[in-house]
């Protein structure tokens, strides 16, 4: 499990400089140099000359962004990774809760004390227990000398306004709030900028040329297969399900009446996103399986970051 916390497919060459700011959005320059500066204590060697020292500028070892979905906050901390020397960290909120799980608090402090950076995707403000959790981890964490990156999901309620996230995230990690600077990130989705409409779907006749089309390991099965398979078990484990998986293709999509069933499907979306796994698929289109309830919801985040990275990989944009 520890060997899996690095940075997904999509973002194992992910740099500053790769970043794609959309000029209508400064804040996204602007966090692009407060990342940097943020880093820049990895390079810096300090020292100098006896009489040429000056003292080093207070630094907090917590950055948080904050943002919609589709800013490219997860290309930012991928980067921010990159940048860190030695041994590091980079996980999903999940990840690093299924590894306490696994280890048990005191295995899982051993195994991460001393990193030089941790990473947090996606880290969840809807689960107290899981919070408090993670709260109380990365303050040992930074009692050892690592620095901590986190970006977070909005929480229920929020309906999807980012600037909500910020204010809730400080709250749920109160003993640590103070040790980070929060980077607002404004914009508009950037998956949608060359994109409109709703995710491709392939008819039932064309469903057999299309799926030849498809190279490397491609798995078949039905929507509602899938979604049963997802209910066996934890969404960490997600992951190693798409692991090796080049295509998946789902026939007889259709839209979904459980927000458990759903909740499953958008966590499953994220590591097919992040693995930029193809998806070919026949039925209704997959970004509208999320009824107008749960779009309406105190998940309307959720379910809008997963429809549009199941356009995205429809479309074969991966």
């Amino acid at each position: 499990m520890v060997q899996h916390l690095v940075p997904p497919r999509q973002f194992e060459t992910a740099t500053l400089d790769s970043y794609r700011p959309d000029r209508d959005y400064p804040s996204q320059g602007g966090a692009v140099a407060a990342i940097r500066n943020f880093a820049h204590v990895f390079s810096s060697k300090g020292g100098g000359g006896l009489f040429s020292r000056r003292k080093a500028p207070v630094e907090l070892p917590g950055v948080y962004l904050d943002g919609g979905f589709g800013v490219g906050k997860t290309h930012l901390l991928a980067a921010l990774w990159h940048l860190a020397p030695g041994r590091k960290y980079f996980g999903t909120f999940i990840e690093y809760t299924a590894l306490v799980g696994a280890l048990g608090y005191a295995g899982a402090v051993a195994q991460l004390k001393g990193a030089t950076l941790v990473c947090i995707d996606e880290f969840e403000l809807d689960d107290p227990g899981d919070t408090r959790l993670m709260s109380r981890l990365l303050s040992e964490l930074v009692a050892s000398g690592s620095r901590i990156a986190a970006t977070s999901n909005t929480p229920p309620n929020a309906l999807g306004e980012g600037r909500f996230a910020a204010q809730d995230f400080l709250r749920e990690i109160d003993a640590l709030a103070a040790r980070f600077t929060t980077l607002r990130i404004d914009g508009l989705d950037y998956r949608r900028r060359d994109m409109e409409g709703h995710a491709t779907t392939t008819s039932v006749s064309d469903f057999g040329a299309a799926l030849d089309q498809l190279s490397g390991v491609v798995t078949v099965d039905g929507f509602d297969t899938v979604i049963r398979l997802l209910s066996t078990g934890h969404p960490s484990r997600y992951v190693r399900m798409v692991d090796g998986v080049d295509a998946i293709a789902l026939t007889d999509v259709h839209p979904l009446s459980n927000q458990t069933d759903a909740l499953r499907l958008v966590a499953f979306v994220d590591r097919l996103y992040d693995a930029q796994v193809r998806i070919l698929a026949t039925g209704t289109p997959i970004d509208q399986v999320f009824d107008e309830d749960m779009l309406s919801g105190g998940y309307r985040k959720k379910y809008l970051r997963a429809a549009s990275r199941l356009i995205a990989l429809t479309a074969g944009q991966v």
